[in-house]
């Protein structure tokens, strides 16, 4: 008895620990019992993404709630759309900008990689910051108030399953390593196969059928033209690629629920 005791808070701890790793990783919730194991639990923490994407879904979710009864459609989206980057410290964001920067530089990959790595921003990470939050803002705000908490439920998930296709799909493009490289592991296609699995039962069980197929087709188109793009230009993905490729997705995934058909 005191043995299946022992086994079964041991098993519960091998869940809630790698668990607590993704949340200190992907959002600012100040969490820090066993923060030391974080380094050895990079790899097994990415199971968990999906996971923290609905956490975030559900925060934007009660949010949508609040603001649609408060405010306008278009103040309402403002707010949400602070919402979804700050709670990650705008880490997404800050790899988008250095993509930008990267990947446009019209340079060869080793410069475009140290481009990526400067924690400057230039004229080329603003832009692509600008035109990537005006077309989350114009999706947003052209949903109607009533199905805005729902789309934002789910477009953290579909970001943080983009993350985890990307990675099954496409090598990591630092020869020397990098934080991205961390979570690199024969895991990552396993963890991308259950992720998108659940993203699909999720939109199933929210939204519709056709609006299941809407969410799943802009997620894959996403991750493959950027990953090939990244590919084609760095020879792979980097974590500010993969920061990327998350508001990329949420924000094609947004443009294609004001699809007529699509509306959630």
């Amino acid at each position: 008895m005191v043995e299946t005791t022992r086994q079964a808070k041991a098993s519960r701890t091998d869940i809630i620990i790698p668990l607590l790793t993704a949340l200190r990783f992907l959002t600012v919730i100040p969490v820090s019992w066993r923060a030391e194991s974080d380094g050895e639990l990079f790899q097994k923490c990415i199971y968990f993404f999906p996971v923290i994407g609905v956490l975030i879904g559900c925060g934007a979710f009660l949010l949508g709630k609040i603001a649609v009864v408060l405010f306008s459609g278009a103040v309402s989206s403002v707010l949400l759309i602070i919402y979804l980057s700050s709670i990650s410290g705008f880490l997404h964001l800050d790899g988008l900008a250095d993509s930008g920067d990267g990947l446009f530089s019209a340079r060869p990959k080793e410069r475009s990689l140290e481009i990526m790595k400067d924690s400057r921003i230039g004229a080329m990470g603003v832009v692509l910051l600008v035109f990537v939050l005006l077309g989350k803002f114009a999706a947003l705000s052209s949903i109607s108030t009533g199905m805005l908490p729902l789309a934002v439920l789910i477009l953290p998930l579909c970001g943080r399953c983009a993350i985890l296709l990307t990675m099954a799909m496409y090598p990591y493009a630092r020869a020397e390593g990098g934080i991205g490289g961390l979570f690199y592991s024969n895991r990552s296609r396993l963890a991308a196969s259950i992720g998108c699995t659940f993203l699909v039962v999720i939109c199933l069980v929210t939204t519709s059928l056709l609006t299941t197929v809407y969410i799943v087709f802009a997620l894959c188109l996403t991750v493959f033209c950027f990953g090939l793009f990244c590919k084609t230009k760095i020879g792979g993905v980097t974590g500010d690629t993969l920061g990327a490729v998350c508001e990329l997705t949420e924000t094609v995934v947004a443009i294609s629920l004001t699809i007529p058909m699509g509306i959630i």
